[in-house]
């Protein structure tokens, strides 16, 4: 890639452009972060959901400091356009996240449809929520070629030991 001067000035561009201008882009994000209070799982363009995560993220921060905090109201109030999400986000998402101190989402891509236009997609979602989760749980099958080497292996070496004891 061939460096030239307008790669390396940013022009005072420094967020992602989504929407129609600046006013566009906080009015959907404020949407798209009541969403995922409400609902605890969003799914958005990939763009949206990464810029998202961490405003989500801040205003856990600010409100694992208590519903009593000036700055964490205005925040609650600010990021939150449905006033009776406040409380959820106090009582029972800053809670689940209090001994965490970072990472409080999770994000996972969506596969590609048939569809080619399609944007990329992805999901968004605080951790610990009540949904069937994204990832498959892996299990350790016993039954496997080198488990069952490894079992053997490990009974070997315990006869080993007891036998010079």
């Amino acid at each position: 890639m061939r460096l030239t001067l307008h790669t390396l000035i940013s022009h005072g561009r420094v967020a992602r452009r989504m929407g129609l201008g600046p006013e566009s882009r906080i009015n959907m994000l404020r949407n798209l972060v009541t969403g995922l209070v409400r609902h605890e799982r969003i799914e958005t363009t990939y763009g949206r959901a990464d810029e998202v995560r961490f405003y989500a993220e801040k205003l856990i921060d600010y409100a694992k400091k208590g519903d009593l905090d000036e700055k964490a109201m205005k925040m609650a109030s600010f990021w939150l356009t449905e006033k009776d999400l406040v409380p959820k986000l106090f009582k029972v998402l800053a809670p689940r996240f209090e001994t965490q101190s970072k990472g409080y989402t999770r994000m996972a891509q969506v596969p590609k449809t048939a569809n080619p236009n399609r944007a990329k997609m992805a999901v968004l979602e605080y951790k610990g929520n009540p949904f069937p989760p994204l990832y498959p749980v892996r299990r350790q099958n016993e039954l496997t070629l080198i488990n069952q080497l490894l079992k053997g292996y490990r009974e070997e070496k315990a006869q080993q030991l007891a036998a010079r004891a």
